[in-house]
C-alpha cells in the first residue's frame, strides 16, 4: 500500500478491530510508511469515524461485535459522507472461502484479507487459549506467563525463521501463536518473570543460530535484533483478571522495548501506570 505522492497530507486508515495488539501492530506497518490511523472498536465507530474524517482508506473485521460487517460494508458504500472511491479493505480470520471473498465483493469490499495457515494460533485463539491455561495454572497455584516477540528486521525469510525458532524454543505445555506481520506470542504456564526471560534468550539462541548456519540471510544493513515484552501473573480468578489481558500487556511492554534507547535488543516487562491520587 504505497503512500500516494501527490497527497497533501498524511493519508488517514480507519482501523475497525476490536482487538487493539491486532490494531496496533498494523499501525506499527502503517505510520512508518507515512500513514495516520484512527481506531474503532465498535461498529458504529466505524461509520462514525469514517463519516468524521473522511479516511483514506478503511479496514474492517469480521470480528468486530455485534456487528454484521457486510452490512456496515454496505452502509459505508451508500453513506454520502464517504466517497465512492474510498477503498474499503475487510480482514477475516484464517484461510479465505471463494465464497467469503465474494461475498464481501459484492457488499462494495475492494479486496479481502485473510490470515494464513501457519499451524499457529492467531489472535482470537490466543486469547481462548490463555484463559483455559490460567484455569489450569490457577489449580497448582502457579504463574502464567505471555512473551511477544519481534524482529527489528522485517524480511519474510527472517520473519518465518523466527516462528520456526520458537516453535523449536517453546516447551510441549506452551502456546505459540502469531499476532501481526512481525509479531509473536508464547503463552508460557508454570512461568514467572525470571522464566520469561529465559524463553526469551532460548528463542534468540535458536535464531542466532540460524542465521549464522545460513539457514536464512543475515540482515544486510544491521545485526539481528530480537525484542520482546512480558506479563506474567498468577492467582487469575481471585483477582478477577481476564487472563486474555496478559496478551495486550505483553505486546504494550514490546512496543516500550522497541522505544528504549540502544539497538541491542532486549526483553521488557509489563508496567503498569500508576493510579492517579
Amino acid at each position: 500500500m504505497p503512500v500516494p505522492a501527490t497527497s497533501a497530507h498524511s493519508p488517514l486508515v480507519l482501523i475497525a478491530n476490536a482487538q487493539e495488539w491486532v490494531t496496533r501492530s498494523l499501525e506499527s506497518v502503517l505510520r512508518p510508511a507515512g500513514y495516520a490511523v484512527l481506531k474503532a472498536y465498535t461498529g458504529r465507530d466505524a461509520l462514525e469515524g469514517a463519516r468524521r474524517s473522511g479516511a483514506d482508506v478503511i479496514i474492517l473485521d469480521t470480528g468486530l461485535p455485534e456487528t454484521d460487517v457486510l452490512a456496515l460494508c454496505r452502509a459505508l458504500r451508500v453513506d454520502p459522507y464517504i466517497t465512492s472511491s474510498t477503498p474499503i479493505l475487510v480482514t477475516m480470520p484464517g484461510p479465505l472461502a471463494r465464497a467469503q471473498v465474494l461475498d464481501a465483493l459484492r457488499a462494495g469490499a475492494n479486496g479481502v484479507w485473510g490470515q494464513p495457515r501457519t499451524g499457529l494460533y492467531n489472535a482470537r485463539g490466543l486469547e481462548r487459549r490463555a484463559r483455559e491455561l490460567a484455569a489450569q495454572v490457577d489449580r497448582r497455584d502457579a504463574s502464567l506467563a505471555c512473551v511477544v516477540l519481534a524482529s527489528q528486521a522485517n524480511g519474510a525469510a527472517l520473519v518465518d525463521s523466527l516462528a520456526r525458532a520458537l516453535r523449536a524454543a517453546a516447551r510441549a505445555a506452551d502456546t505459540v501463536g502469531r499476532l501481526g506481520p512481525r509479531e509473536f506470542a508464547v503463552l508460557a504456564p508454570d512461568t514467572d518473570a525470571a522464566g520469561a526471560v529465559l524463553l526469551f534468550r532460548r528463542v534468540g539462541g535458536v535464531l542466532t543460530a540460524r542465521v549464522k548456519g545460513g539457514v536464512v540471510p543475515a540482515p544486510a544493513e544491521r545485526p539481528l535484533r530480537l525484542r520482546a515484552g512480558y506479563d506474567a501473573r498468577s492467582g487469575f480468578r481471585t483477582a478477577v483478571l481476564d487472563p486474555a489481558v496478559l496478551l495486550s500487556r505483553a505486546l504494550h511492554a514490546l512496543r516500550a522495548a522497541e522505544e528504549a534507547e540502544g539497538d541491542d535488543g532486549g526483553i521488557h516487562p509489563f508496567v503498569s501506570r500508576p493510579t492517579p491520587q
